[in-house]
């Protein structure tokens, strides 16, 4: 199976949507800070060099995720659920290591996230774009009012709502358009 098969993505965005099952999440905003905290995981903010969004490491028994407090609220919110797939997803990764994600972007991509070659990292954009921008509530909202991909005033007001990033949204908008489920 490669890096970039939908399978792994799928796997990924199945256990996002466990977790907003679990925690009873019906509507947007999702409580991201309210799920990492309530699953015993330490959330900080602090100013890290600008190219470093998070970082996700379990250290004797205890689960610390490290946001950049300098980046913008919607892309610590990314950052936030991306390291928390990493928590859910990768936890044997994180003991006694630091996992840092620097430069973590959607869609302005580097050289490594564009190859499609790390698992990890796919991995956990899949995670943290579903429970951010659930695939249901998504649905709901278009079938509401529809969104006209080439209007940013309704992207912009649609991202306000999920609280997340215009270009987030649009990646995530673009991937449900093209997924035959979704159809």
């Amino acid at each position: 199976m490669s890096a970039g098969s939908p399978n792994v993505k799928e796997i990924a965005r199945q256990r996002a949507r466990e977790l907003l099952e679990e925690f009873r999440v019906t509507s947007a905003p999702v409580p991201i800070e309210k799920i990492i905290k309530k699953r015993d995981i330490v959330l900080q903010y602090a100013p890290f060099e600008e190219d470093l969004s998070g970082m996700a490491y379990i250290n004797d028994g205890l689960s610390i995720i490290g946001i950049n407090a300098l980046h913008h609220p919607n892309r610590q919110r990314f950052s936030a659920a991306h390291e928390l797939g990493h928590h859910v997803l990768h936890a044997e990764h994180l003991k006694n290591a630091v996992h840092v994600d620097k430069g973590l972007r959607v869609l302005l991509r580097d050289d490594v996230s564009s190859q499609g070659v790390d698992l990890l990292e796919i991995e956990a954009n899949a995670f943290a774009s579903e429970l951010l921008m659930p695939k249901d509530l998504l649905v709901k909202a278009l079938d509401e009012g529809g969104v006209d991909m080439d209007d940013d005033t309704q992207i912009e007001t649609l991202a306000k709502k999920f609280r997340v990033s215009a270009s987030a949204l649009r990646f995530r908008l673009i991937g449900l358009m093209n997924d035959p489920q979704t159809k």
